[in-house]
């Protein structure tokens, strides 16, 4: 094979490889943005019980901050289970844990 075979073949598996890893990215988009809404929603200060629901309530918070973050960057596999985790703390928040 000739080196100009070898690159074009080279340069169309790596095309091949982003357009794949791209499709990848958006399986958990509407989860991410589900997720992140109903943690919006149920963050309420208000319902914090004590000094340890505190501590939950700024990890939910936190939580919520980077799943935002990893939504803009279109890391939505890592936004859900962050916003996921948020919802974790603010239930635990509620309770006073």
């Amino acid at each position: 094979m000739s080196s100009s075979k070898v690159i074009f073949i080279s340069s169309l598996l790596v095309l091949a490889g982003a357009i794949s890893a791209c499709a990848g990215k958006t399986q958990y988009r509407s989860a991410c943005a589900q997720e992140i809404d109903a943690a919006w929603s149920e963050l309420s200060i208000a319902k914090a019980d004590g000094f340890s629901g505190t501590v939950s309530y700024t990890k939910a918070l936190g939580l919520i901050t980077t799943a935002r973050t990893m939504q803009g960057v279109e890391n939505f596999d890592n936004c859900y289970n962050q916003a996921k985790s948020a919802r974790f703390y603010i239930r635990e928040s509620r309770k006073g844990q």
